[in-house]
């Protein structure tokens, strides 16, 4: 077995929950649009230089796949994160689900901070572009500043910073996944995961594929 792999693997799911469990629990207690946005790209900032040094920090099954396509990471690797980064995001959100109270007369906790907008029913074909669109970027930052290392020491600054700014962008639209273990966990304990959230994941993952593609064809010896 590839060295480390299984420590590798814990990190992301641990990294994994944290991004979910901060991220989703500011959605799921509505805490508006620049609190949700910051908690995300603050926490995964956090993230990528807690364990960037072991795992990669990806947290991110799309990132993982970007960086496979890219040829970054071996196939075991990848299988192993993916499994890693699904137990950690629905984790998260059993975790908010089960252990935050919730006061039922203020009805304080509605959701699991299920990624779902305004466009997610209505003009679903929207939301999934957007969903692509958004991870593109996303990945294709995370290629350039950590994995080809240009941003040097502030790559996770430059991470979290794009992720806030995507779901300030998207938030209210598609609920600013970018992100398919973000989507799978709150989605699959919120009980949306067969009415968007698959075909969220098939978006988002062709996102940071095409990025992994992208950035491998045109800029890696940049």
């Amino acid at each position: 077995m590839e060295k480390n792999l299984i420590r590798d693997a814990l990190a992301e799911s641990i990294g994994t929950f944290m991004l979910v469990l901060i991220g989703a629990g500011a959605g799921a207690l509505n805490a508006g649009l620049p609190t949700v946005a910051f908690a995300h790209g603050l926490i995964l900032a956090g993230i990528i230089y807690t364990y960037g040094h072991l795992s990669g920090a990806h947290v991110n099954p799309a990132v993982t796949l970007g960086l496979l396509v890219g040829g970054h990471v071996k196939v075991r690797r990848a299988l192993f994160y993916w499994v890693a980064q699904l137990v950690g995001a629905t984790l998260a959100a059993l975790f908010i689900r089960l252990l935050i109270p919730v006061d039922a007369a203020s009805a304080i906790l509605t959701s699991v901070g299920e990624t779902k907008g305004s466009l997610t029913r209505a003009y679903l074909g929207s939301a999934l572009a957007i969903e692509f669109v958004l991870t593109f970027i996303l990945v294709s930052v995370v290629i350039q500043a950590a994995v080809l290392k240009k941003a040097g020491t502030s790559a996770g600054l430059a991470i979290g910073v794009v992720l806030a700014a995507c779901i300030m962008f998207a938030g209210p639209l598609t609920g600013a996944s970018l992100n398919p273990a973000r989507t799978f966990g709150p989605a699959l304990v919120g009980g949306g995961l067969l009415d968007y959230g698959l075909l969220y994941m098939v978006a988002i993952l062709a996102g940071g594929a095409a990025a992994g593609y992208i950035q491998n064809l045109l800029f890696k010896d940049a």
